[in-house]
């Protein structure tokens, strides 16, 4: 037995140490190559980004940044703060995205849970209802009227209600409970004693982590980079989000055209490559806070992605 196992370990070992073929390492030397490739056209525009916020403006201006910051200074970042509503748009988009996600999360798990449930008969004609809405819509002009006819225009529940559920993320969350949640679980909490109720919150959402974590960083960001509702529903400032107010600066340059009024030609132009710079400066202020989130659920969003994949 032991000369056997000797043996064993011997081919093992020397299964393991086989030489490469040369077509082998030609085909991973290609995929390195085309991964780094790939590396540099997706990281090096965030990064230039990121320089560029931090750059003086006349260097950026003439295009002398491109791998390094030049004539580093915050003076974007400055003049963007000084921006009053900046800290409006920060506290409306807080909101949406924190009472919006839960929103959300409770709608989707009251929608997807029922419709997993063997012993629910109609969640066959629900599920088609459903997805019927998938494909076929009110549009765009039936919807504000409903919308206005109920009160929500120009309300910050604008931003929140019309858009409580999606289909798709009811679907995903669904699937994750069929295919992960054993249904011998419920049969043992129903010899507990545990009613619908106590089930669904005592065991099915402590084992939904994974698909929790998914579906509420997809309404989180959602919610966040959001200002095409705002732009349908909302008039008021007070409650328009964020992104209402960065796209302002992007598309129109509102705040520097207000400062550059009475000024001379060198300041005019001084101002204008500001402005330039000014764009960096607000895409970092706008994608920061969701890349914060990230690192933190990541360990869910892997799990979460691999629903529906092969199980060994």
């Amino acid at each position: 037995m032991r000369a056997c196992s000797e043996e064993g370990m011997r081919m093992r070992d020397k299964t393991m140490h086989v030489k490469r073929s040369y077509s082998d390492k030609i085909f991973d030397g290609v995929n390195v190559a085309v991964m780094i490739f790939l590396l540099i056209i997706f990281v090096w525009p965030l990064w230039f980004v990121v320089i560029a916020s931090v750059s003086n403006p006349n260097e950026v201006w003439n295009g002398n940044v491109i791998l390094l910051p030049k004539g580093f200074t915050l003076m974007a970042y400055e003049e963007l703060m000084k921006y009053k509503m900046i800290w409006t748009g920060y506290r409306n988009t807080i909101f949406y995205t924190v009472v919006g996600t839960f929103v959300n999360l409770v709608m989707t798990i009251c929608a997807a849970y029922p419709l997993s449930r063997k012993d629910f008969m109609p969640r066959n004609f629900f599920m088609f209802l459903f997805m019927l809405t998938m494909y076929f819509s009110g549009g765009l002009i039936p919807t504000y009227l409903v919308v206005n006819k109920v009160g929500l225009v120009n309300s910050p529940w604008a931003m929140i209600i019309p858009g409580a559920c999606s289909i798709y993320n009811v679907i995903i969350t669904r699937t994750y409970f069929i295919n992960s949640i054993p249904s011998t679980l419920q049969d043992a909490a129903e010899l507990d004693g545990a009613n619908s109720f106590q089930y669904l919150m005592q065991v099915v959402l402590p084992l939904s982590k994974p698909i929790i974590a998914v579906i509420a960083l997809y309404y989180a960001v959602g919610h966040w980079n959001d200002f095409y509702t705002a732009l349908i529903y909302i008039n008021k400032q007070e409650y328009m989000p964020l992104q209402s107010f960065l796209r302002d600066i992007l598309m129109s340059n509102k705040m520097t055209l207000n400062d550059m009024q009475g000024l001379d030609a060198a300041a005019t132009e001084a101002r204008m490559r500001l402005a330039q710079t000014l764009k960096y400066s607000v895409i970092i202020v706008s994608t920061v806070p969701v890349l914060c989130i990230y690192p933190f659920i990541q360990k869910y969003f892997v799990k979460g992605v691999m629903i529906g994949s092969v199980k060994g």
